[in-house]
């Protein structure tokens, strides 16, 4: 017994049927991306990250041999940012980051417009969370105009395919669209495949974000993804993690 420590827990959301089962779907696409990509179908992970926009009080010291850059502890702050960053799954480069001050569904929406824009008659697919911006009307609005379509979509709230967020993701994740939305199950950011890269720049996003785009579009590279495709979605470690949280 150790009364003086805790740690936080999750109740399950869904039943772990149905979470294996919407996990294995997007580990099904990462592994599908490549042969789609022959295809001229681009799969892209994409996801959102709030960053402080912070200015060094004073210069650093550079690189020097034997010596580390250091940078001046004292900062000064500069609100923040918030940058969008599509890692393309089969050569893990960057496609088309955005950065601006907000995240609403109009800036969602430009991002994804951008995006599509760097090869704007190829098929797309988006692996996103379940960030209400991703099933938003105007998202769908737009890729409804992108794909040709001329059908009536109805009224958000009211009717149609706009009326709810289940609806519109329903549509947007249509894999007979060019342009289609794959939605991670809750609380899963550990298989979003952009995850870890925007923490790279996170210190000093104004300085280093141009580094960043640079190196990810230059020296890109596939992940070695963990999450086995085919037999079943989680390692047998990570099987026996969730396990275990479980009977605790």
């Amino acid at each position: 017994m150790q009364p003086h420590r805790s740690r936080y827990w999750l109740t399950p959301p869904v039943e772990r049927e149905t979470f294996e089962r919407e996990v294995q779907a997007v580990c099904d696409c990462y592994h599908a991306a490549p042969t789609l990509a022959e295809q001229g179908v681009h799969t892209v992970s994409t996801d959102e990250k709030p960053l402080q926009v912070l200015e060094r009080a004073h210069p650093g010291l550079p690189l020097v041999p034997g010596h580390v850059e250091r940078r001046e502890f004292e900062y000064v702050r500069h609100g923040t940012q918030c940058l969008i960053a599509n890692r393309d799954v089969p050569t893990g480069q960057v496609v088309a980051p955005s950065l601006g001050p907000t995240r609403t569904e109009e800036d969602f929406v430009a991002h994804i417009a951008q995006t599509v824009a760097t090869d704007a008659e190829a098929g797309w697919v988006f692996i996103v969370d379940n960030l209400n911006t991703h099933r938003s009307a105007g998202l769908m609005e737009w890729v409804a105009q992108a794909c040709g379509m001329t059908a009536d979509l109805g009224v958000k709230e009211k009717r149609g395919i706009l009326e709810s967020m289940a609806t519109r993701g329903a549509f947007l994740g249509d894999p007979a669209q060019r342009i289609r939305f794959v939605y991670l199950p809750p609380h899963t950011s550990w298989l979003n495949q952009v995850e870890p890269r925007p923490n790279q720049c996170r210190s000093s996003p104004a300085q280093r974000q141009e580094y960043w785009a640079y190196h990810g579009s230059t020296f890109g590279s596939p992940p070695r993804w963990p999450y086995l495709s085919g037999r079943t979605a989680l390692q047998p470690a990570r099987r026996a993690a969730l396990g275990d949280r479980a009977a605790r």
